[in-house]
């Protein structure tokens, strides 16, 4: 039986810093005994974005602090701790230098493995810490820089059935809010506008829809949105509210199709033998009421559970990378070495075909 392990967790690939403590008992239980996140959304909403060197130099202010404040929540030293676990990738490379370097000098001077984490398995895997499931599922990652499905079989064992080939979801978002002058973060801003709007005033495309391919697209539908506002201007109240609630329809509708198919292929793989299909959603786009309604339909419908892990979870943390490593601490994987290097790019599935929005470098597809 494998013993209770705690491991401390450090996350800095873009605009949070954050420190976690969580614990795994005998029976592969998880406990989040500390999660500590520092936000930057105050420092870079000036920019409209994050500026990479601003959140640099942030995490190499804030992060040694958010680790005394996790142990301190924790009751922990980190003598108590069996390892350290850093984002390495993908991400932001100045935010994956601090993390990574920080949690290289911990686990030299504490004699601890180190685990270098896939931002990407983070969130991967985080349903197994917040509901005990159990390989395989489905994985929507939905996020301001991914947007992917993707088949979780195992502990390092992924493939990815479609991901974006140009813009990300969340950076959709985030463009139409700022061609309309709304604040960022742009998600929660272009769903307020939409409350009020009617979302059949403008009949903007729903890409890729009806392709048998699994793979989305946003780009298209950034740039009807632009025109639509570009032919109206000025743009009043109603009118920002109108474009906002006919984009959030468009992106429901995509949505729709693209998953609705992702859950067919899953049956057609698995058929019988997975006794409880599961639609896992992370990723900050997942706190969108009219996505998130519009998944769960599609899940019943097919016969799929939903799970959505509490949103503090979704977003970016260190208590999904601390939980990816105790994953693979358990399972008596090696550590990484004090020399292993931070990746910009680190897709989950490396045997995927090139595309823009894989986490690899390469052309357009």
């Amino acid at each position: 039986m494998v013993p209770v392990l705690r491991i401390l967790g450090l996350e800095t690939s873009c605009d949070e810093t954050a420190a976690s403590i969580v614990e795994r008992d005998e029976n592969g239980e998880g406990r989040i005994l500390a999660d500590v996140v520092l936000s930057q959304l105050d420092e870079h909403s000036v920019y409209g974005g994050v500026v990479p060197e601003i959140a640099a130099r942030a995490h190499v202010e804030a992060l040694d602090g958010l680790i005394v404040e996790a142990l301190h929540r924790s009751s922990m030293r980190l003598s108590d701790v069996d390892a350290i676990a850093a984002t390495s990738g993908p991400g932001l490379i100045g935010g994956l230098l601090v993390g990574l370097m920080t949690g290289k000098a911990i686990a030299m001077a504490t004699e601890k493995p180190l685990y270098a984490i896939n931002h990407l398995e983070g969130h991967a895997l985080t349903a197994r810490l917040t509901h005990g499931l159990a390989f395989p599922y489905l994985l929507l990652l939905v996020s301001g820089g991914h947007t992917q499905l993707i088949l979780v079989k195992g502990v390092g064992d992924y493939e990815r059935w479609g991901t974006t080939i140009d813009d990300a979801l969340g950076e959709a978002f985030d463009k139409t809010a700022k061609l309309l002058g709304l604040p960022y973060p742009g998600g929660p801003a272009v769903e307020r506008a939409a409350r009020t709007g009617n979302a059949e005033r403008f009949a903007f495309p729903r890409p890729m829809v009806g392709e048998a391919r699994l793979d989305f697209s946003f780009s298209g539908l950034k740039t009807a949105v632009r025109q639509a506002a570009e032919a109206i201007a000025p743009v009043s109240e109603q009118d920002i509210a109108d474009i906002c609630a006919s984009f959030q329809n468009a992106v429901s509708r995509t949505m729709k199709d693209r998953i609705s198919r992702g859950l067919a292929r899953f049956h057609e793989r698995f058929g019988k033998s997975v006794e409880k299909p599961t639609l896992v959603v992370a990723g900050g786009v997942a706190a969108n009421a009219e996505i998130r309604s519009t998944l769960e339909t599609i899940c019943a419908a097919n016969r799929f559970a939903f799970i959505a892990p509490p949103m503090a979870l979704c977003t970016d943390n260190a208590a999904m990378i601390a939980w990816a490593g105790l994953e693979r601490l358990a399972l008596g994987l090696p550590a990484d070495g004090l020399d292993v290097a931070p990746r910009s790019r680190w897709p989950l599935d490396e045997n995927a075909a090139t595309l823009l929005g894989s986490g690899k470098r390469g052309a357009k597809a």
